[in-house]
C-alpha cells in the first residue's frame, strides 16, 4: 500500500488543512469544496487527511460499516445486535468522474429479484464511504444525475435504491470533500450552496515557500517511508486533537450574542436560504472545539463566514466567489454584544499548528488576464483606424437577457447535458432492446414479455416467474445531451460602434449563461483587421469565454472567411477529440465581407491561406458551404443596424444551411421555431 504524502507536511494551504480539520472535528459542518488551480496540493491535502481521522468501531462481517454501538435498524445485512465490534481505519473512498450510478449507490440483481423475490444487493461508493470520506476529484465534471444522488445522500445520511418495486435503504454519513479547477467549468450555484465550506487555493508566489514545497516533495518521492516517519510525531499530534475536539465539541456553548452575529451576516451578505446560517452555527461550533475552548467567540463567527458564505454570495456563473471583509467587519462591530463569549482570558485563542485559524493565506500573488493582446489593424475604406495604443477598447457587455433554445436537429449520443435530444441512461423511456454487456435500466414489461411464452417449457410450478438471462431487457432512454457551441464572432471596424458592440455582447454573454445552464462546452473564434482567432479552445468554463468577451476589442477590416475557416478546423480536431458530442456554431456578425486574411490560433502563428485578391463575399460564401456540407447545425445572429439593411446576414445563413435571426429576435418568441428553419433549410441547401 502506497504511503500518503503527510497532512501536517503540506506547505501553506492554512484555510484548506483548516476546512478540512473542521469537517474531521464535526462532519455535520458538511464538506468542503476546493477551488483552485491545477498543482496546489489539493489532493494530496484530502488524502493525507483520512490518517488524521480516529478508528472507527464497526459490526464483524458488515457490508455497510454498522456503528455495533447503535446499529443501523434497516441495514440490508441486518439486523445486528448492539455489542462489541471491530475496530478498522476510517477508509477514504474516491468516486471517479466516469462512474456509473450503479458504481455510486450500488445495484440490485434484478433477475433473482423477479425470479427468487430476494434483495439481492452490491453495495456502492456510497456504502464503502459511510463513517469515513468521500472524495471526489473534478466534482465539476460530474454528470448532473450523479451529483444529485452525491448530495442527497450526504444531505439525508442514507442512500435509496429503487428499481422496478425493490427498495434498499442504507445508511451513508461521510465526510465529502470535493476538488475543482474553476477553468474546466463551475459547478451550478444550488449544488454550491450542499457543499459547507468552500475554499479557495493558488500556489504561492513568495520563493522560500516554493522551494520547501520542492524540497519536501522530491524528499518525499525518494523515500515515502522514511519521509512518513519524520512527520509521524506532528501526524499524531493533529489526530489527538482532532480526537479531544470531538469529544470536546457536545459541550461547546453558541451563546446568544454570537447566534445574532452569524443571522445579521448572513442578512447583510444577502445569502439565499438559511443553510449559510446553519452552517456558520457548526463551523463557529467546531472552531472553538477546534481551540480547545468551550464558548464560540467572535473571531470564531469571523472565520466560519469566511468559509460558509463566499460561495453562497454567487448570483449568475460569471460571479467570481468572495467576500467583501471590510463589510463583514463593520457587520460584526454592529452586532457585538454581551454573551458571545468575548470575555474570555484566553490570549490565544486561534489554533495552532497544522491548519491553525487566524492565519493568513498564501499570498496569491499577481494573476494573468489570460486575454489576447490587441494588435494594430489596417485602414478601412480608405478611413485610418487606431493602431497600438489607439486602437478602439474593449466595452462592458448590455445586461443579459433569457434567450430561447437553440438545439442541434435530430438525436445525438453525446455527454449528459441540457439542450438536444440524445439517446442516454437517463430520461423517458422510449423502447426496449437486448442488453449489451451488462444490464444498467430493467425494461419490466418487456422482460416479463419475453419470459411468459416459455413458463411451461421451464417447468413452473409455484408463483414466481422463471427468467433466464436471454429475458432480460434493456430500457431504451430519451435524454438531452450537451453540445458544443462555438461562437464565431465579427469585431471588424464595421461592428465598432460603442452602443452596438454592447449590444452584441450582451446577446453573446446572454447565450453563454444559456450554455451554462444547458451543460455545454463553448469555444470562441473571433475575426478582426487581416486574421481570424481561437481566442478560447473549446472548453466546460464559460467564465473563461465570457471573460475573453468582455476584453475583447473592435476595429480592422472583416475577414469573415478567415473566421469561416478558423472555426471549421477547430469543429474538425475538436470532432476528433469527442466524437459524439455534436456541435452548434453560433455566428455573431452584420454579414459583411471586407478582406480576405488567413485563420490564425491564439498563439499567432497562421493557420490559414492567405485570400488576398479574391472576392471577399464569394470567398466566404465558399467557406460557409464546408459546414453545410458537413451538416452542422448554425444560426447567424444579424447585428445590421440602421434603417437601410444588406440582408447580407440571411445570405451567410443560407449558405451555411441555417437560419438567420436578429438581436431583437433572440429575445421574442419568434424564433420558437428556430432549429425546424434550421434543419429545412439544410434540405433545400442540399
Amino acid at each position: 500500500m502506497t504511503t500518503p504524502f503527510p497532512f501536517t507536511a503540506v506547505v501553506g494551504q492554512d484555510d484548506l488543512r483548516l476546512a478540512l480539520l473542521l469537517n474531521a472535528v464535526s462532519p455535520a459542518v458538511g464538506g468542503v469544496l476546493v477551488r483552485g488551480e491545477k498543482g496546489t496540493a489539493k489532493s494530496t491535502a484530502v488524502r493525507a487527511l483520512s490518517a488524521l481521522l480516529p478508528e472507527v468501531a464497526v459490526v464483524p462481517g458488515c457490508r455497510f460499516s454498522c456503528d455495533p454501538a447503535a446499529p443501523d435498524p434497516s441495514c440490508p445485512d441486518g439486523p445486528h445486535e448492539a455489542g462489541a465490534g471491530d475496530a478498522r481505519p476510517a477508509r477514504m473512498v474516491e468516486l471517479p468522474v466516469g462512474a456509473s450510478e450503479d458504481r455510486l449507490v450500488g445495484a440490485l440483481d434484478i433477475e433473482r429479484a423477479l425470479a427468487e423475490g430476494v434483495k439481492a444487493f452490491e453495495p456502492g461508493l456510497l456504502a464503502d464511504a459511510h463513517r469515513g470520506i468521500l472524495y471526489v476529484d473534478e466534482v465539476n465534471l460530474l454528470h448532473d444525475h450523479l451529483v444529485d444522488l452525491l448530495l442527497d445522500a450526504a444531505a439525508m445520511g442514507a442512500s435509496y435504491v429503487e428499481r422496478e418495486g425493490v427498495s434498499v435503504r442504507h445508511a451513508a454519513r461521510f465526510l465529502l470533500v470535493g476538488t475543482m479547477n474553476p477553468e474546466e467549468g463551475e459547478l451550478r450555484p444550488q449544488l454550491l450552496d450542499r457543499f459547507g465550506l468552500t475554499v479557495e487555493v493558488a500556489a504561492s508566489r513568495e520563493p522560500d515557500e516554493r522551494v520547501e514545497v520542492v524540497r519536501r516533495r522530491l524528499a518525499y518521492d525518494d523515500d515515502p517511508g522514511a519521509f512518513a516517519a519524520r512527520w509521524a510525531e506532528e501526524e499524531a499530534a493533529v489526530r489527538q486533537r482532532i480526537a479531544a475536539a470531538r469529544e470536546l465539541l457536545p459541550r461547546v456553548r453558541l451563546g446568544d450574542g454570537a447566534l445574532r452575529q452569524i443571522a445579521a451576516t448572513c442578512a447583510a451578505f444577502e445569502v439565499d436560504g438559511m443553510r449559510a446560517d446553519i452552517v456558520m452555527a457548526r463551523t463557529a461550533t467546531a472552531l472553538a472545539a477546534w481551540a480547545g475552548r468551550t464558548d464560540v467567540l467572535a473571531e470564531d463567527v469571523r472565520q466560519a463566514a469566511l468559509l460558509a458564505l463566499p460561495h453562497r454570495r454567487r448570483r449568475n456563473p460569471f460571479d467570481a466567489p468572495g467576500l467583501d471583509e471590510d463589510k463583514l467587519d463593520e457587520t460584526m462591530e454592529q452586532y457585538s454584544g454581551e454573551g458571545d463569549g468575548e470575555g474570555d482570558d484566553d490570549p490565544d485563542p486561534g489554533p495552532q499548528g497544522p491548519g491553525g485559524g487566524g492565519q493568513p493565506a498564501p499570498d496569491s500573488g499577481p494573476q494573468g488576464d489570460g486575454g489576447a493582446a490587441a494588435r494594430p489593424e489596417a485602414g478601412e475604406g480608405g478611413q485610418p483606424q487606431p493602431s497600438g495604443g489607439q486602437e478602439q477598447s474593449a466595452v462592458r457587455a448590455a445586461e443579459p437577457f433569457r434567450t430561447k433554445v437553440l438545439s442541434v436537429p435530430g438525436i445525438g449520443e453525446g455527454a449528459a447535458g441540457r439542450r438536444s435530444r440524445a439517446r442516454s441512461e437517463h430520461g423517458r423511456t422510449t423502447g426496449a432492446r437486448r442488453p449489451r454487456g451488462a444490464l444498467t435500466k430493467l425494461h419490466l414489461a418487456a422482460t416479463v414479455l419475453a419470459a411468459a411464452p416459455h413458463q411451461r417449457a421451464r417447468g413452473r410450478s409455484g408463483p414466481g416467474l422463471v427468467v433466464r438471462r436471454d429475458d432480460l431487457r434493456q430500457a431504451t432512454r430519451e435524454g438531452r445531451e450537451g453540445n458544443l457551441v462555438l461562437f464565431v464572432v465579427d469585431a471588424s471596424g464595421s461592428m465598432a460602434a460603442r452602443q452596438r458592440m454592447s449590444a452584441v455582447k450582451g446577446a453573446v454573454l446572454s447565450l453563454l449563461l444559456d450554455a451554462y445552464q444547458r451543460r455545454d462546452k463553448v469555444g470562441l473564434v473571433t475575426f478582426r483587421g487581416s486574421a481570424a482567432d481561437v481566442a478560447l479552445p473549446p472548453t466546460s468554463s464559460v467564465d473563461a469565454a465570457a471573460a475573453r468577451l468582455e476584453s475583447l476589442p473592435t476595429g480592422g477590416r472583416t475577414p469573415l472567411a478567415a473566421g469561416l475557416l478558423r472555426a471549421h478546423e477547430v469543429l474538425r480536431v475538436e470532432r476528433l477529440r469527442d466524437p459524439a458530442r455534436r456541435a452548434l456554431v453560433v455566428v455573431v456578425t452584420d454579414g459583411r465581407a471586407t478582406g480576405g486574411g488567413a485563420a490564425r490560433s491564439a498563439s499567432g502563428r497562421g493557420g490559414g491561406r492567405a485570400t488576398g485578391g479574391t472576392e471577399p463575399v464569394a470567398l466566404a460564401g465558399r467557406a460557409a458551404r464546408l459546414f453545410a456540407a458537413d451538416g452542422v447545425a448554425s444560426v447567424v445572429v444579424d447585428c445590421e443596424s440602421g434603417p437601410v439593411r444588406l440582408g447580407l446576414a440571411g445570405q451567410l445563413a443560407g449558405e451555411l444551411g441555417g437560419t438567420a435571426v436578429t438581436l431583437e429576435e433572440l429575445r421574442s418568441d419568434s424564433i420558437a421555431g428556430l432549429v425546424r428553419d434550421v434543419q429545412g433549410t439544410s434540405r433545400r441547401a442540399a
